[in-house]
């Protein structure tokens, strides 16, 4: 049997429609099927490789950690100098209350361990999360996303939790003395890269101090020099009592952390001893590339050019078939009249070698969020074939 054939057979599928793309090798913003067809990844693996495909550096550190060792332990026992060197290179990142690393696999992970402690600290039952949030798919994130049809059928979820409009004012009266956290994305995701105002961010945040309520930022997405800052909550002038990050973290390996003050961390330390605990989260090997990832961000110049390669995107994407184009950085929404409108749209650039994507929650926009690696020509290339695509398929 050929690759594709055990994929139907043995791999679990989520849709009945896979893309069935194959691939063999991916480099910089590249990937490559067999016969050597190049589809430019204009989604970054869903936000994941940030500074690309197999960024050299990350492959270095990665096969340097090969060399001194793998999985030793539960995480949180031995001195592991990649968790230890990350913990301090993430805290540097962030303002001086952000100092205390709590390393997972996953986005979805980071969330949880994010709601146990903010659970566990303040005493309090009530979580609340926004409409139109995505926060991943394990029991608990499931549990504060905010979109029903991706819920309703793996009911009863967490008590507990309630829904606020993200952006919305007059649902912040909804965050009282009862209340544990707020977790929000400090960019929607999911919902189409929805942006709140900085009056928005710093009511929430003063309505959060005011009921002792902790405000978690989930980053998984939108951070990492996603937005062009390091962290999206950067653009609002806020500090959230809790971060949590993944995707854009790894450089394309797996890990995910939640990150807060060690007087709140700490309260996972007694009754119970090992309040939360992973097998596999700290992976060195992840470790080391996450440590890399970092170090390219920060060392290549990438966030700084965010905003000017955003606005050439916006520049060149000009078409009456296009509604609008949202955006915070290389995070961006273009919107269509319909599904209906965009799905082939979307369907032809693959065919020429463009792969982008739609949103969970908003099927009408098309996802776009390149590696940040991506040059000027690159994005000429990619917008020539995005609006051939859509010449197509706008003629009578």
């Amino acid at each position: 049997m050929n690759s594709r054939q055990l994929f139907l057979l043995h791999l679990a599928q989520t849709t009945d429609f896979p893309l069935l793309i194959e691939i063999e090798r991916a480099e910089g913003i590249y990937m490559y099927g067999p016969n050597e067809m190049s589809f430019m990844d204009l989604i970054s693996g869903i936000g994941v490789s940030n500074v690309g495909h197999r960024h050299p550096k990350v492959v270095e550190a990665t096969k340097n950690q090969l060399d001194k060792y793998m999985h030793l332990m539960v995480y949180g026992e031995y001195v592991q100098s990649p968790q230890s060197e990350l913990a301090k290179a993430l805290t540097d990142t962030l303002p001086e209350k952000l100092d205390n690393v709590y390393l997972v696999n996953s986005g979805s992970e980071a969330i949880e361990g994010a709601l146990k402690l903010a659970k566990r600290y303040t005493g309090k039952p009530k979580i609340l999360s926004c409409v139109d949030a995505y926060h991943g798919s394990s029991h608990g994130a499931l549990s504060v996303g905010g979109n029903e049809i991706f819920k309703r059928n793996y009911r009863p979820l967490l008590p507990g939790v309630e829904h606020i409009v993200y952006g919305g004012f007059a649902d912040l009266e909804k965050i009282d003395e009862d209340t544990a956290a707020v977790v929000i994305e400090t960019i929607q995701g999911e919902a189409g890269v929805m942006v709140a105002c900085k009056e928005y961010f710093q009511a929430l945040r003063k309505k959060c101090d005011e009921t002792g309520t902790l405000l978690i930022c989930d980053e998984i997405q939108c951070g990492f020099g996603r937005t062009g800052k390091f962290w999206a909550f950067e653009h609002f002038e806020i500090i959230p009592d809790m971060v949590c990050c993944a995707k854009g973290m790894g450089g394309g390996m797996p890990i995910g952390a939640f990150i807060a003050p060690k007087e709140i961390m700490h309260t996972f330390a007694n009754n119970p001893i090992l309040g939360h605990i992973t097998t596999f989260g700290g992976h060195p090997v992840s470790c080391a590339a996450s440590l890399a990832t970092i170090k390219v961000l920060q060392e290549e110049n990438l966030i700084a050019e965010v905003e000017s390669k955003a606005n050439l995107f916006k520049e060149l994407l000009i078409h009456p078939t296009i509604k609008s184009i949202r955006n915070k950085g290389l995070m961006m929404a273009v919107e269509f009249e319909s599904f209906e409108v965009l799905k082939p749209i979307i369907d032809t650039a693959i065919e020429n070698g463009v792969i982008t994507d739609w949103f969970l929650f908003c099927d009408d926009s098309m996802r776009i969020a390149p590696p940040l690696i991506i040059t000027e020509n690159q994005i000429r290339e990619a917008c020539k074939i995005i609006l051939e695509a859509i010449e197509t398929h706008s003629r009578p």
